[in-house]
């Protein structure tokens, strides 16, 4: 389960040096090849899916008719911004493209753990933005039971 937040950098060549705490979580161990998804649903935050949950999402997918539209444009969005990648020795993930120059996501950027997935955003566009819950988010996340 990936939670916290930590700073770090997108180097010249558009790699992402994954946290240290982070690749402890991975669940084949830091030392496993890592095989991830990596894609967003808003061009805003860079999605990195091990493949593992990745695979879970696809298996739901898989069982929504393809004439859904709803799946097709999830599937449309994600494959536009997707790439696989595998971590390399040195615990780098090489981001797509598309993605950095849509997100801004060069030099500083912040790694969230969202639960079986992390998200990367651009530090700067974060930090720009206030970091609270109002009284709407509180009502809607009581109603959840949290």
């Amino acid at each position: 389960m990936f939670r916290g937040n930590h700073p770090t950098r997108v180097d010249e060549k558009g790699r992402l040096k994954l946290p240290a705490d982070f690749r402890s979580q991975l669940e084949d161990g830091p030392e496993a090849k890592q095989v991830f998804y990596i894609t967003s649903k808003d061009g805003e935050r860079a999605e990195l899916w091990p493949i593992k949950a990745w695979e879970e999402i696809e298996a739901v997918l898989a069982k929504v008719p393809s004439t859904n539209p709803a799946k097709r444009k999830f599937l449309d969005v994600t494959n536009y911004y997707g790439q696989m990648a595998e971590m390399d020795n040195q615990g780098r993930l090489l981001l797509p493209q598309i993605l950095r120059d849509k997100a801004g996501l060069t030099a500083e950027v912040l790694v969230y753990g969202s639960q079986k997935f992390l998200e990367v955003l651009s530090r700067p566009t974060v930090e720009a933005q206030p970091q609270t819950l109002s009284a709407e988010d509180m009502a809607g996340l009581s109603e959840l039971g949290i």
